[in-house]
């Protein structure tokens, strides 16, 4: 399994992901949205599965993609804790400033 930090480092599998937030698409459905070729999104998309941020579903000869939320969720706790600080620190600055007018 590779390192899913890895695998975003890399500005195309980020829009890959992106493409794939609203639902599974083939990789001819994606090829549509970038300028490279099919091969290149082949290893995107093997990189990406790689790191367990894409699942793939086979049906037939056809290959269907779409975002591992569960695997994605792991990702956004870690960035919310930096979030969590911010709103923590934008709290305590009004009600500061409240304190300081009397409301």
């Amino acid at each position: 399994m590779g390192s899913s930090w890895k695998a975003i480092s890399d500005e195309s599998r980020r829009q890959v992901l992106l493409l794939l937030k609203d639902g599974e698409k083939t990789p001819t459905e994606m090829s549509k949205s970038f300028d490279f070729s099919m091969a290149a999104l082949s290893t995107h998309l093997r990189v990406l599965r790689d790191a367990d941020l894409v699942q793939e579903r086979k049906v037939g000869q056809h290959r269907y993609y779409s975002v591992n939320r569960e695997k994605m969720s792991e990702m956004r706790l870690f960035f919310e804790g930096f979030w969590d600080d911010a709103l923590l620190n934008l709290k305590r600055h009004a009600e500061s400033k409240a304190a300081k007018r009397g409301w």
